[in-house]
């Protein structure tokens, strides 16, 4: 027999979402770079999931031209014999119910797939920054510190210039000074090439323990392992409802209809379950013991943060101690109006600066890996 399968079913979804997937959804004004670091993979795989279950929660429909023997259709026997081919057409609708629990596992299987690469994109953005990961505050803060010290240092050089024009000043001097403010702008051009980099890289898990995302992850995918596995013993069964039209030309039919309901099963399916089980636990394992797997890393990057805790809080004492020494003398020294003194507190200014930016990154610095590692233990 001849047959010829119709997909009107796909032709009509297709047209009806052709013109919305063909046009992209406008990116929101002003999103910043690394606003939503899974959106795209978000889009990515729910996009896909939505037009794989496009097909299994509709009906397919079907039509065949053909003919048939005239005996076959009715019910020919040895004292009747097979008569002369009569046309047939079949048309109807073929529904595979199994489609629905598919469709509905592969939309979880998505939605846990954005959870995953939600947290894992937010781990590996730490792990990429490592020992920066809390540095753009402290930045942040010796450039407020240098930015309000470099235009009174500025001052001091202009002065000492005209002092040396009037004879009042040494060369000496003048480059003393200006060796002393050339390092306060570097250090200033510095801190501002240091934060345009950080503008570009990812953003920091703000609020969140970096334990606490992991074990998002490793939930998530966990999740995904699970329901695939659960995509893979649902392939054992098929539920199939067919129904339609049934047309033999020249045959006396009562009702040219027919309707069918099957149900079958894969007896592979006593054996998934113990495979299953193996493949979730293996998936989990390897996660952990990959040498370049996320846990590693990010273990990696909670044992560097803590070692720069313990040397910023060591680096804070001194400079917070020199920062308090440098006062104090210039406290005492400008109670003197002597030139040679004037020169000296010109140096003590300067010198005061530098430790002032210094001790104001430190500071911020050490608050920012505090308050990221006091809830991820010891």
């Amino acid at each position: 027999m001849m047959r010829m399968n119709i997909a009107f079913a796909a032709w009509l979804w297709l047209s009806a979402g052709g013109a919305a997937a063909q046009t992209p959804a406008p990116e929101a004004p002003g999103a910043a770079f690394g606003s939503d670091l899974s959106s795209g993979y978000c889009d990515w795989v729910q996009g896909t999931s939505d037009a794989e279950t496009a097909l299994m929660f509709a009906p397919e429909v079907f039509a065949s031209v053909g003919v048939v023997n005239a005996g076959e259709a009715e019910g020919g026997t040895s004292s009747n014999p097979l008569g002369k081919p009569k046309a047939r057409v079949t048309a109807g609708l073929d529904y595979d119910l199994m489609g629905i629990y598919r469709g509905l596992t592969l939309r979880r299987r998505a939605e846990a797939e954005c959870r995953r690469y939600r947290a894992l994109a937010t781990l590996q953005a730490a792990a990429l920054q490592g020992s920066t990961l809390c540095e753009s505050a402290a930045l942040e803060a010796r450039a407020r510190s240098l930015e309000t010290s470099l235009p009174r240092a500025e001052a001091l050089l202009a002065s000492l210039r005209n002092d040396l024009r009037d004879g009042n000043a040494t060369l000496e001097e003048l480059n003393a000074v200006q060796v002393r403010l050339d390092g306060l702008r570097s250090l200033a051009s510095d801190t501002a090439r240091a934060l345009d980099r950080l503008a570009v890289v990812p953003p920091e898990p703000m609020g969140r323990s970096l334990s606490a995302l992991l074990a998002e992850y490793e939930a998530a995918d966990d999740a995904v392992e699970s329901i695939v596995g659960g995509l893979r013993r649902a392939d054992a069964w098929q539920l199939d409802l067919r129904g339609g039209y049934d047309q033999v030309f020249e045959t006396t039919q009562d009702v040219p209809l027919f309707g069918q309901l099957t149900l079958s099963y894969n007896l592979g399916h006593l054996w998934q379950g113990s495979a299953n089980a193996r493949a979730r636990q293996g998936r989990r394992r390897s996660e952990k013991d990959a040498v370049e797997g996320t846990p590693r890393r990010i273990q990696a990057t909670l044992a560097e943060l803590r070692a720069l805790r313990d040397t910023e809080t060591a680096r804070l004492r001194e400079v917070t101690a020199l920062v308090s020494d440098l006062e104090a003398q210039l406290s005492e020294v400008r109670r003197l109006e002597t030139r040679q003194v004037r020169r000296f507190r010109d140096y003590l200014e300067l010198e005061l600066s530098r430790l002032r930016a210094e001790q104001a990154y430190v500071g911020t610095h050490l608050a920012s890996l505090e308050a990221l590692l006091k809830t991820e233990g010891p």
